[in-house]
């Protein structure tokens, strides 16, 4: 009598009833396979295909695959963030869809997490999920990966955590999150901060929310050209000029330290913001605000007196993508600097 009045007895009628989630597959490692000619890996996968490897997922919820792309994520670029973008937007918007899952190639994974989180106006989560290691290779550890998103989209906890990443049984923050090592499956942390929480094998545990979270509408498909300079013992400042001389509306510059450069890329970066193109410093530091501390020529005091903007904790990558967003529309200096200290 137990086994009739079981739940797991009716499979049909359980499935059913689970929540729906949306996996839009993009492609990266998750999604390929060594090829036996190239003797390297290549995209081969499905989003179908990924399901197919995860059996144990139509316990958790019901999948609804969208095929966006299947490239390496080193290939995104922002005219395909805006497709993804208009892509999550569309299943998020149909009350029964729970979540979205993404499948994305780790190179860019969290720069797109970042851009979504910016631009995706939802309480309902988001979920960007990789792998390290190739479809061919025995330890392959997408399908851990894809299931732990799975739970996490449908878990309440999720909801309002705004986008995150899925990645050997940790759930990261997009603003924090950074890809740490080329190989290891524990390759994504986020520095000072750390996790949002872990995936463990009976249930999914947050112990934080993001904070820092803030919304930039999407305006137009077309971003304006923002380039990134890293700053070295030498540097020229010839590479921000020919930034300049490209049509960059925006550079972010990799600066040292607290936020500082040199006296020649100093004058580099004085000539560019007298052009009217916007100057955010970054650092190449991982952890850690940049701030203006120093007076010497190049030191952050003399950048902010020349009208460059401070990218707070953001990486250079993270904070090119938000310098993007904001110059969709006409803001002053003081307005981009309010917005990189949400």
């Amino acid at each position: 009598m137990w086994a009739r009045n079981c739940p797991m007895s009716s499979p049909a009628h359980t499935q059913a009833s689970l929540p729906l989630c949306q996996l839009i597959a993009t492609g990266g490692t998750i999604a390929m396979k060594i090829d036996p000619e190239r003797g390297g890996a290549v995209p081969a996968l499905s989003g179908d295909d990924l399901l197919a490897a995860v059996p144990l997922i139509s316990r958790v919820a019901r999948l609804e695959v969208r095929e966006l792309f299947n490239i390496p994520s080193d290939h995104m670029d922002a005219e395909s963030w805006v497709k993804l973008k208009h892509a999550v937007d569309d299943a998020l918007a149909r009350p029964e869809m729970t979540g979205v899952i993404i499948s994305h190639g780790t190179d860019t994974l969290e720069e797109t997490a970042w851009f979504l989180d910016l631009t995706v106006a939802s309480r309902k989560p988001v979920v960007l999920v990789g792998a390290q290691r190739n479809a061919s290779v025995p330890d392959f550890d997408g399908p851990r990966n894809l299931l732990n998103a799975a739970r996490i989209c449908v878990d309440d906890g999720a909801r309002n955590q705004g986008v995150m990443v899925a990645m050997n049984n940790q759930i990261n923050a997009a603003r924090e999150v950074t890809k740490t090592h080329t190989a290891d499956v524990e390759a994504f942390k986020s520095g000072d901060f750390g996790l949002l929480g872990v995936i463990d094998e009976d249930r999914v545990v947050f112990s934080r929310h993001s904070a820092r979270r803030q919304h930039v509408p999407l305006r137009t498909s077309a971003l304006p050209r923002v380039e990134i300079v890293p700053m070295f013992a030498g540097a020229s400042g010839d590479l921000v000029r020919a930034a300049v001389t490209l049509g960059a509306r925006g550079i972010v510059v990799q600066a040292l330290g607290f936020g500082n450069v040199n006296a020649s890329m100093f004058a580099a970066i004085s000539d560019a913001i007298a052009c009217g193109v916007v100057v955010a410093i970054s650092t190449r530091v991982p952890n850690g605000r940049v701030q203006p501390a120093y007076g010497f020529e190049g030191g952050g005091l003399t950048l902010k007196a020349a009208g460059a903007v401070f990218a707070d904790n953001l990486s250079p990558h993270k904070a090119r993508i938000l310098l993007m967003l904001l110059l969709q529309d006409a803001r002053t200096p003081q307005q981009l600097q309010s917005m990189f200290d949400q």
